[in-house]
């Protein structure tokens, strides 16, 4: 595997490798319990509570991280068309759907072991609803992306029904010059964004822990959800404007950087770790806590470890190279 210079351009922005850093610690623990069956060979679950960890994980993780990787894809999707653009390709959306054509046989390979996965939804959605997008005004792709989420939450209670409307959100952000700004935030810029979050987030949570227990199916989980997601965004973003802003990409960015990488490889070391473990027969949090930390932990090392002699993780260079196959800016 060879490695070239980066093209002239837009400079990475270590924000975003933060933010899916974030993003891939978040969803770990949640798609550990499916998995690797968690309890399920123990008897019958009983519902979730804030007594134990089940409930804090309801509350504060599941359905709150898979928000903010749409939205990170629908940015993503968008800087790589800007980029290709830039670059002079002669079609940069054929090789936006090439991108997403290539990402899809990988998601379903990876739904046989990991049946929530979310790559082959993404691709899917991005063929039908990003893609047709990038001809649309900016202000159409905004307006729809906010429409889009308000009626998944509205009709759907959330869940994968977010996925196109934060997918354009993303867009939008990007296209409203956003995004650049990420690059380097402010306390300025992102607090007052943060508190207005983080006050309609603790209007959502007490709702959402009435209804704790029917968090697959509740129109509070999913207001909350998108709620905390856009507060743990522009909280990270604030935190990033000040000193800690060195310790959080030294912890996250490595992760982030290798995003596609390591959720795929994670699917792997969880069922390893849940057969280890024996979890399917698990009747408590602890062991299945501490196997997810190590997952982490492992993980950011050898991304630290591999980023030091490439630009890209395994699977993203792979991903790069047959977008670009037989493009000569490739």
């Amino acid at each position: 595997m060879t490695t070239r210079a980066p093209a002239p351009g837009r400079p990475r922005i270590a924000a975003l490798d933060v933010l899916r850093g974030l993003g891939l610690c978040g969803i770990l623990v949640p798609n550990f319990l499916t998995v690797a069956r968690f309890g399920y060979e123990s008897g019958d679950r009983p519902p979730a509570t804030l007594a134990d960890a089940s409930g804090w994980i309801e509350l504060l993780a599941h359905q709150r991280f898979f928000p903010i990787f749409s939205l990170l894809f629908g940015i993503g999707f968008t800087l790589f068309l800007e980029s290709a653009t830039r670059r002079g390709a002669p079609h940069p959306r054929v090789l936006l759907l090439r991108r997403l054509l290539l990402l899809l046989p990988l998601g379903i390979g990876h739904a046989f072991v990991h049946p929530g996965e979310a790559l082959s939804q993404y691709a899917v959605f991005g063929l039908l609803v990003l893609l047709p997008s990038s001809w649309l005004p900016r202000w159409l792709v905004a307006a729809g992306g906010a429409v889009g989420v308000v009626l998944a939450l509205w009709l759907f209670e959330g869940g994968l029904p977010l996925i196109p409307g934060l997918f354009l959100v993303g867009s939008a952000l990007v296209r409203y010059g956003v995004v650049d700004r990420m690059g380097r935030p402010t306390l300025r810029g992102t607090g007052p964004v943060f508190l207005v979050f983080a006050v309609l987030a603790g209007v959502a949570v007490p709702w959402h822990v009435g209804e704790i227990t029917e968090t697959w199916s509740s129109h509070s989980s999913g207001v909350t959800g998108v709620l905390l997601a856009g507060a743990y965004v522009t909280g990270t973003l604030v935190l990033l404007s000040t000193p800690a802003r060195s310790v959080l990409t030294a912890a996250l960015a490595p992760l982030g950087r290798m995003a596609l990488t390591n959720y795929v490889t994670a699917t792997f070391l969880m069922i390893g770790a849940g057969h280890l473990l024996d979890l399917p027969h698990a009747d408590t949090y602890t062991g299945l806590l501490l196997a997810a930390l190590g997952i982490l932990v492992a993980q950011w090392a050898f991304s630290t470890l591999w980023l030091r002699h490439h630009r890209q993780g395994p699977l993203e260079w792979l991903w790069r190279r047959g977008t670009w196959w037989g493009s000569e800016r490739g």
